[in-house]
């Protein structure tokens, strides 16, 4: 045992997860259908298709037992492998913590450390040296986030090696960063950069004052960023889970791309698509991804589309609370966003009229294009990009026209009170006057 850990102390990081996922370290734990397993039974994708899948609950999507739909492409099963090339890449480029390190980094991993928690575990606040991997005292050195991965199976195994894989190779301004990772024993934790401002998910729906507008076109634009680098390199990434919860914010409300668990590489050369099992989040994912299990990039297109509605109305994209006909975002705002007349219905009331005009136009109608029904009529995250860009610089708010109609209006109406007062008296004294109440006083 003592020797199996130098080994993997000294070896790398790969072979070491190689060793542990084909050596049977951790075991599967494959769920069967249940009543709130996606339906299979049809691949033909329609309106009606749609619907119930809108209509389903907001839960985290995981059919594992489908049958492929093609087998030209790689099981998910096989463990995420990377060339010797890129091992050596990925570390050089990360640090590789004890676990020693990382619990006296997060104070044992207290309670009141906790900065989230998902399905992979929790994710703790703490401080390590600027020039390494010793920790620091709290509020000296570098700020990290440290998430640690339950011990539950290869599937969570397999998400941090994405995770690994994936953020220890790319990096753009718009993608968290990946400082490093600690394995030992069943042990997993990554090491990221920390974000001052927490998630987006947090700042739309559990903050009482409403996230500025401005604000909301800069997080929207460098989102939009980090999903056109994923896209258009050399081998495309495709996010596979973009919601809000996963964009992250730094102090200057810079949107930065977290959690790769389930990204997954993009078809190359003349294939259309990857085929894959279905994962992610109800409200979130593709209608025809959920049908077929067919992913391209335009999968990650119509995600994006939802997150833009969210971010312009301040609703989730499932809302059980909401009536029933306002419980689904995407169903229920679909009808506002085919109308041009009725799109300033969608926006986020506690914007009141500080919001841009033509910013909300545009919005609108870019997400409408986002959520086609057709995936080859989204536009690419490039032509997104682009079409964002120009909207930071709107100042045309609609309190300053809406004020400006007032003023305007309030002016009419003064200007016309006062004509008619002038009419008023004008009148008083021509009636009063000498000449014409001379007959009253002629005998």
């Amino acid at each position: 045992m003592e020797n199996n850990k130098k080994k993997n102390k000294n070896c790398g990081c790969w072979a070491v997860l190689r060793s542990s996922v084909i050596g049977g370290a951790c075991s599967s734990s494959v769920s069967k259908h249940s009543a709130n397993s996606i339906p299979r039974t049809s691949l033909v994708y329609d309106a009606a298709t749609e619907t119930r899948y809108l209509n389903a609950s907001n839960r985290e999507m995981c059919v594992q037992d489908e049958a492929r739909v093609s087998s030209d492409t790689p099981h998910d099963t096989d463990p995420p492998t990377l060339t010797p090339a890129a091992e050596n890449k990925v570390q050089r480029q990360l640090l590789q913590f004890t676990f020693h390190e990382l619990k006296a980094a997060t104070g044992n991993f207290r309670p009141d450390s906790i900065l989230g928690e998902g399905g992979f575990g929790y994710v703790f606040k703490g401080w390590i040296d600027e020039n390494g991997t010793a920790p620091a005292k709290p509020g000296s050195g570098i700020t990290v986030a440290v998430k640690s991965l339950k011990p539950d199976g290869l599937q969570g195994h397999r998400e941090w090696v994405a995770e690994v894989d994936f953020l220890g190779q790319l990096h753009h301004p718009n993608l968290v960063k990946l400082i490093g990772y600690c394995i030992e024993d069943d042990q997993r934790l990554l090491v990221y950069e920390f974000m001052t401002r927490g998630s987006l998910e947090n700042h739309l729906f559990r903050r009482t004052i409403p996230l500025p507008w401005s604000n909301r076109i800069k997080i929207s634009l460098g989102a939009a960023k980090g999903l056109a680098f994923l896209h258009g390199g050399p081998e495309p990434v495709i996010y596979r889970d973009f919601k809000t919860s996963n964009i992250l914010l730094d102090s200057e409300y810079n949107a930065k791309l977290s959690d790769f668990g389930l990204a997954k590489a993009g078809p190359q050369g003349d294939k259309t698509h990857v085929s894959t099992r279905v994962v992610g989040t109800y409200g979130y994912a593709a209608p025809e991804y959920v049908m077929t299990g067919h992913l391209t990039s335009k999968s990650d297109v119509f995600s994006f589309g939802v997150v833009l509605l969210e971010i312009l109305t301040g609703r989730r994209s499932m809302d059980k609370k909401r009536p029933s006909g306002e419980q689904n975002l995407v169903a229920w705002a679909r009808p506002y966003l085919a109308d041009k007349r009725k799109i300033y219905q969608l926006v986020d009331p506690r914007l009141e009229l500080n919001y841009s005009v033509k910013g909300v136009q545009k919005i609108a109608q870019l997400a409408y294009m986002c959520l086609s029904r057709d995936p080859k009529s989204r536009p690419t995250m490039d032509e997104i990009v682009k079409a964002l860009t120009p909207l930071q610089e709107l100042n045309d708010l609609a309190i300053l026209s809406n004020h400006s109609r007032l003023i305007q209006s309030g002016r009419r109406k003064k200007k016309l009170d006062g004509m008619q007062q002038l009419s008023y008296n004008h009148s008083r004294s021509i009636r009063e006057s000498p000449l014409h109440s001379g007959r009253q006083h002629c005998k």
